[in-house]
């Protein structure tokens, strides 16, 4: 009898139950369950509905028992930042608002009134975002204050789920990193800056590594889905779990995470959290066994997922691809202007930062699809000339990971802005890593480099070469 694992994967659009298991020395993958989600506006905030996305972690749940396909093993992974805050009753207090809701605009002026950004990085090594945790927490002390008064605990979403499924409050170590409130040096809290920003000491809970036990589930859990199950921590950020399936066991390597949001960097045993560092808004973010993802938030397909709503027609992204590489309009965005967070119409806002910097604006969708993949690609190629002049190291192709890795134009266009060979796949890397980690702690692996050599033997991985040649003076 096969061992199963389950990995519940939740991203910003929608999530799924991937059921895992060794065979022959592979990975074999099935999709078992797949529900949507989203942030709803409530009351004039973006937030997340976490009851119903806990009553589809559930039903997927019950899938597995309906299919005699029962995992010994299973683990959560979600979007990072997020959190509930809980009261004495292990009640939600307030919305669990999303990292997308406009409430932090000007809270980074009232953290840096308690320490300043610089002092901030050294400290926490993590890039400035507005929507991190330490600013989401600045805007409830401004604006809820009775909120943090009455809170007991403080749990990221995929750290509640598990709560709620275990009775086990536990904090897991790459997400929490993400809150930039995490000391890359002691792995824990950094309590002088909590106390020094106001925030209560008691809602910060003992944080865990991936690959930990978070218990069993409890009796009513049990008797509603129709069988017992170890949770154990991945690494609960879909990030940390992307990076952890890169199919490579090479020491030095550059990754793309790409999906909603992409993540572009490498992989360092110790932080680099310099001024210069800070400068160019890398961040350090905590990875499986303690290493440190060095890498640079952007945009994403959040553009190409934007633009897909406002089609007239329902189109697939395949189908978006293929008419986006017909185009040749030479217009580029900076995708990471804050411009592009959420905005009412991303069409309009693409087309509205071309016309603002005096760029030929696209004209129809495919050339708007166009400006946007030809946009991720020359970021990423001036991401990765910053993480190579930070690291003085020289990085020859580039792993693309997560269900970006699918779009052949984008990744095409990846290989000729970066000049470098790009090798695409596995699609489903974030459920894949968080298998990984399961099998870690279920001992099927030695270490996670023999795990990422099976993650290359069980998956196909597509290789580009640069092809065509790109204007050197094409800048954002």
């Amino acid at each position: 009898m096969s061992t199963y694992y389950l990995a519940i994967d939740i991203g910003a659009s929608s999530g799924r139950h991937m059921l895992g298991r060794l065979k022959d020395g592979r990975i074999r993958l099935e999709e078992i369950y797949r529900f949507p989600n989203g942030m709803n506006c409530v009351d004039g905030s973006l937030c997340w509905d976490v009851e119903a996305l806990f009553y589809e972690i559930k039903e997927g749940l019950k899938r597995c028992k309906e299919l005699g396909k029962i995992p010994s093993f299973m683990g959560i992974d979600t979007w990072a930042v997020d959190y509930v805050l809980l009261d004495e009753k292990d009640q939600v207090l307030g919305k669990t608002y999303g990292y997308r809701d406009g409430r932090t605009n000007g809270m980074d002026t009232k953290v840096y009134e308690k320490i300043p950004l610089k002092d901030l990085y050294a400290r926490t090594g993590i890039q400035k975002q507005m929507f991190n945790t330490v600013y989401q927490l600045m805007a409830v002390k401004q604006k809820e204050p009775e909120l943090l008064e009455r809170a007991e605990n403080m749990l990221l979403i995929p750290d509640y789920f598990n709560f709620l499924l275990t009775g086990v409050k536990r904090t897991e170590y790459t997400n929490a990193t993400t809150t930039q409130l995490v000391s890359p040096v002691t792995k824990d809290w950094d309590y002088e800056l909590i106390d020094r920003l106001g925030y209560p000491r008691k809602i910060f809970g003992a944080i865990s590594q991936p690959g930990t036990l978070a218990g069993n589930f409890r009796k009513e859990i049990q008797e509603e889905v129709g069988f017992d199950c170890q949770v154990i921590l991945p690494a609960t950020h879909d990030t940390g779990s992307a990076v952890a399936a890169i199919p490579t066991t090479e020491d030095d390597a550059l990754y793309i995470s790409s999906g909603t949001w992409s993540l572009v960097g490498t992989e360092l045993l110790e932080a680099d959290c310099s001024t210069e560092s800070m400068m160019r808004n890398l961040t350090n973010e905590g990875g499986y066994n303690y290493r440190f993802r060095y890498l640079k938030n952007i945009m994403g397909l959040w553009m190409i997922q934007s633009i897909r709503k406002e089609f007239a027609e329902e189109y697939s992204y395949g189908y978006i691809c293929e008419q986006a590489q017909k185009q040749s309009v030479p217009s580029i965005v900076d995708c990471n202007d804050d411009m592009f967070l959420a905005p009412p119409s991303m069409i309009g806002a693409v087309k509205e930062f071309c016309e603002k910097t005096g760029q030929q604006a696209p004209q129809d969708e495919w050339e708007i699809a166009a400006v946007i993949y030809n946009s991720l690609g020359k970021c990423y190629g001036d991401t990765i000339a910053q993480i190579e002049e930070m690291t003085k190291k020289q990085y020859g192709c580039i792993y693309v990971v997560g269900g970006g890795s699918n779009a052949e134009y984008l990744n095409q266009v990846t290989a000729d802005y970066t000049g470098r060979t790009v090798y695409a796949g596995p699609g489903e890397a974030t459920a894949i890593g968080n298998l990984l980690v399961q099998m870690l702690y279920h001992q099927k692996f030695k270490d996670l480099k023999e795990a990422r050599e099976c993650v290359k033997k069980s998956f196909e991985i597509k290789k580009y070469e640069k092809q065509s040649q790109i204007k050197e003076d094409v800048s954002c």
